[in-house]
């Protein structure tokens, strides 16, 4: 069987396969668009949705008083879209980059001073919202978000802001709201992002003495 032969009957049996482990035991599945990921239901309890994890899509643990993230959430491998908002959680482990098929991801109003790197490896992701935490750096993985369109980051105390930014190409919208900023660091930030509308604060022009 030549090469060519064989690559074609793997690539028709992947496609015949709706899940599945992909390329080194990755989970994969069809992504849904945005009208079908919303029109999934919600879980918003965890033991529910462990009993048939295959089949959870979307997941909704808002203001349920969590101070640690459930490593649980790492049993739904297709999981799509995950709300844990308004919560007490102070970090995010290095595991949520094996949730490859997010699409949403939403850990705005928590405790966070920090991003994993290995959110980086969520390549599906599209809107990102961590408003309202204690974030003081984007880490330089984020340029590896190549389908990322929002990025809500405002009430933080980010102070770095790193030029992989640059390389979110199909980022449209990003808020930036209620973080002291100084005028030529926006600047900068618009610079890198020209076709992204970003939401900035005035600056304070604070003069300390």
């Amino acid at each position: 069987m030549n090469l060519l032969y064989r690559n074609t009957i793997l690539f028709v049996v992947l496609l015949t396969l709706p899940w599945g482990e992909g390329w080194g035991g990755v989970a994969y599945c069809q992504l849904l668009d945005s009208s079908a990921l919303y029109s999934a239901p919600i879980y918003d309890n965890l033991e529910e949705a462990l009993k048939n994890p295959n089949s959870v899509y979307r997941l909704s643990l808002k203001g349920n008083k969590l101070k640690v993230f459930p490593s649980e959430i790492f049993k739904l491998k297709y999981l799509q879209e995950l709300d844990i908002s308004k919560n007490k959680i102070d970090s995010i482990p290095d595991e949520i980059g094996d949730l490859k098929n997010l699409q949403v991801l939403d850990i705005s109003s928590n405790k966070l001073e920090y991003l994993p790197d290995s959110i980086g490896k969520l390549k599906n992701l599209r809107k990102l919202s961590a408003g309202k935490n204690n974030l003081v750096a984007i880490p330089k993985q984020i340029g590896q978000l190549q389908n990322l369109q929002v990025m809500d980051l405002w009430s933080n105390q980010i102070t770095i802001f790193p030029e992989e930014l640059g390389d979110l190409k199909n980022l449209r919208k990003m808020d930036l709201r209620v973080i002291q900023i100084e005028d030529d660091i926006q600047k900068h930030i618009q610079e890198m992002l020209p076709k992204t509308k970003i939401h900035f604060s005035p600056s304070c022009h604070c003069v300390s003495g």
